[in-house]
């Protein structure tokens, strides 16, 4: 396998404040995040408000040239819960992925970040 090939993948819960609630503020939210994390898309990114009784909320995917991302942001409750995924074969960093939740003012993020390169290794906790 080529030196500059990874398999991060980072895992991420969140309970947030001010959740996104639009198809339009998660696809603006998605195409920062890739460019944040110095990525490229290759399509999307693609969002849809989903109305079914206790899953509804915004749910979003962007496909980067090196994998994707994808999240779904519950809006019923207070805190609401975000569950989001961050592969990519390219290195990335997760800080600045968690940095991008303080936009909907979590109030605690839990995380895995996955090392899939030839075996399952894991870290992670933010100190909200």
């Amino acid at each position: 396998m080529p030196d500059n090939i990874f398999h991060k993948h980072m895992i991420i819960r969140a309970e947030v404040s001010h959740p996104l609630t639009t198809e339009k503020d998660l696809k603006k939210w998605l195409r920062n995040l890739v460019k944040t994390i110095d990525m490229n898309i290759v399509g999307g990114p693609y969002a849809k408000y989903v109305t079914k009784e206790g899953n509804r909320g915004v749910t979003g995917v962007v496909m980067i040239e090196t994998s994707h991302i994808s999240i779904h942001i519950w809006d019923e409750d207070n805190p609401s819960l975000v569950q989001c995924d961050v592969y990519s074969c390219a290195s990335f960093s997760h800080i600045d992925v968690m940095r991008a939740f303080e936009r909907m003012d979590p109030e605690k993020i839990d995380y895995l970040l996955l090392d899939r390169e030839s075996t399952m290794k894991w870290s992670g906790s933010w100190p909200w």
